[in-house]
């Protein structure tokens, strides 16, 4: 053991442990006649492979027979003492659990710690101490444990790909750095990890930052859907109570308008009939009158006959004049009263929400865009459904029903009877026009919409001003500005209307028009107005049972 710690206490032990071969510790070492030391597989498997001539490995010396090699057991004495300490009660590990296991253990094997890029293969704690202890062995380039160890080698110089390429952005060894890389930004492999692994949490920062800015944005909506809800439930709520308050407060006032037309109307007979029995008692003073007047007699002798009605007393009958008693025929203004009363709440009731929308929604046609009455800087799609301004003017052949001068264009499908309606999606636009035209209408120059023009529509204007081209204009006043715009005609009673089609208000009624030509569709989605127009009108499709 004296020699033994001796040969340990020198300056090369370390190296001398080492297998010329493997480069590892020896395992069975086994001395040569010249006197080098190998591991006994390694100089076997070397002998092997070489040619017919046997020779040291290190100093080529030949042997004219295979030498009976024996374990120098001084040599195996050092590297156990050194190298194989007492084994640690770590758990060995079970393949295929992904985890890197040690190549060096016999049996389980333990979990590596380290990966060695030189001697490619991984190492346990027990198994790395070689490359902890020996200088040769320290100048190897240990990296985490890793599978597949060949992948971190260059397949074109054979070195470790330690360096990474920023420009190539791709691994890359010393030979590559110093050859096709050298004018690149090569850095090391830690130093590039580090600098990703620093912009991944600035990037994971700035990701949970907007994760929780929508799920701040998600609490926000869900909050607004159900202050929705709770406001939706008391409108409903509030509309059920007034509407019923109101039609509780219709019947009594009509029970009480009733009981005061049946007073007023008693009173009215009281009245007239007491005018009817003083003229009734008037004709019978007159009737006395006139019995005593058919008493008088006249005969040829005058002096007889005036001496007779001379001797004649009359009672004069109290009459009045009844030419200055007249009656009023308006006794029962109430009637017209209370037709007004209907026209108002029918029409609030409408601008609130009309209970006659569905009913009209039943009349729904299918409308399409004719392209050949188009502006020329209006492009209508292939369906025919959508119309917006182009970016630019288009060459379109010329014809009599193209509108020239402003952004219109009409439906193909006219209607000269009945009803008809049809829906249009005008979303967010800031400027549009839409109605009905007569087929006659000037579509040449600047044209003036109105109905005594042919034009029955109404317009938004700056995203909120909502008006009636009625001539003069009529402003619209609107809770909120339309999405999607409902136009009903109605062609024998000729009316035009517009609804909102989503909160199913009457928005404006042309009424009282007598139609007397076809009426086309008409649609305006004006100019793009920088980039807050550019959306197209849609013409969408009506279902009459939703």
């Amino acid at each position: 053991m004296a020699a033994v710690a001796a040969a340990a206490s020198g300056q090369n032990t370390e190296n001398s442990v080492l297998c010329p071969i493997c480069l590892d510790v020896f395992k069975k070492p086994v001395t040569t006649p010249c006197g080098h030391n190998f591991c006994l597989d390694c100089i076997t498997d070397y002998w092997e492979t070489s040619d017919t001539v046997i020779k040291c490995p290190l100093c080529k010396e030949k042997f004219f027979s295979r030498p009976k090699l024996q374990v120098n057991t001084l040599i195996a004495e050092i590297a156990s003492e050194l190298y194989n300490p007492p084994r640690s009660r770590v758990t060995p590990e079970k393949a295929g659990n992904g985890k890197v296991l040690c190549d060096r253990c016999t049996g389980a094997k333990l979990e590596a710690i380290k990966s060695c890029l030189v001697c490619f293969s991984s190492f346990c704690e027990e198994h790395l101490i070689p490359h902890q202890r020996i200088p040769a062995m320290k100048k190897h380039r240990l990296i985490q444990p890793v599978h597949d160890l060949e992948s971190r080698i260059c397949t074109t110089h054979h070195n470790p790909l330690e360096l990474f390429c920023r420009v190539d952005q791709m691994f890359v060894c010393e030979t590559c750095k110093d050859t096709n890389h050298k004018t690149h930004k090569v850095v090391n492999l830690e130093d590039e990890a580090q600098l990703r692994k620093i912009r991944l949490g600035t990037d994971q920062g700035i990701t949970d930052e907007l994760i929780k800015e929508r799920q701040r944005k998600i609490d926000e909506i869900q909050k607004s859907v159900e202050a929705s809800r709770t406001k939706a439930a008391k409108a409903l709520s509030c509309s059920a109570h007034s509407m019923t308050a109101m039609i509780d407060y219709i019947r009594r006032s009509q029970a009480e308008l009733a009981d005061i037309i049946e007073t007023k109307q008693n009173q009215i007979e009281m009245e007239r009939n007491c005018l009817i029995k003083e003229l009734q008692g008037e004709i019978l003073q007159l009737r006395r009158r006139n019995s005593e007047l058919n008493k008088v007699e006249f005969t040829n002798d005058a002096l007889w006959s005036l001496e007779n009605f001379l001797s004649l007393t009359f009672t004069q009958p109290q009459v009045k004049k009844w030419s200055d008693v007249t009656f009023d025929g308006d006794e029962f203004s109430e009637q017209g009263a209370v037709a007004a009363l209907e026209r108002t709440v029918t029409k609030e009731i409408k601008m609130l929400c009309d209970p006659d929308w569905k009913e009209m929604r039943r009349h729904a046609v299918d409308v399409t865009l004719d392209p050949d009455t188009a502006h020329p800087l209006l492009v209508v799609s292939p369906d025919g459904k959508q119309v917006a301004r182009g970016d630019g003017k288009r060459t379109q052949p010329k014809k009599p029903e193209r509108f020239d001068h402003v952004l219109n264009v009409l439906a193909k499908e006219g209607f000269s009877s009945g009803k008809f309606y049809y829906e249009v999606q005008v979303g967010d636009k800031t400027n549009w026009d839409l109605g009905v035209a007569n087929q006659s209408i000037n579509r040449k120059g600047d044209i003036r919409l109105s109905p005594r023009n042919g034009y029955w529509t109404i317009y938004l204007r700056k995203g909120k001003e909502l008006t009636a081209s009625a001539g003069p204009a009529v402003n619209i006043t609107v809770r909120q500005t339309p999405k999607k715009v409902g136009v009903f005609v109605h062609y024998e009673v000729g009316q035009v209307s517009f609804y909102d089609a989503d909160s199913r208000a009457l928005l404006f009624s042309f009424t009282g028009w007598s139609f007397t030509e076809k009426l086309f569709p008409f649609f305006s989605p004006w100019g793009n107005d920088g980039d807050s127009n550019p959306a197209p009108l849609i013409i969408t499709p009506v279902k009459p049972g939703s």
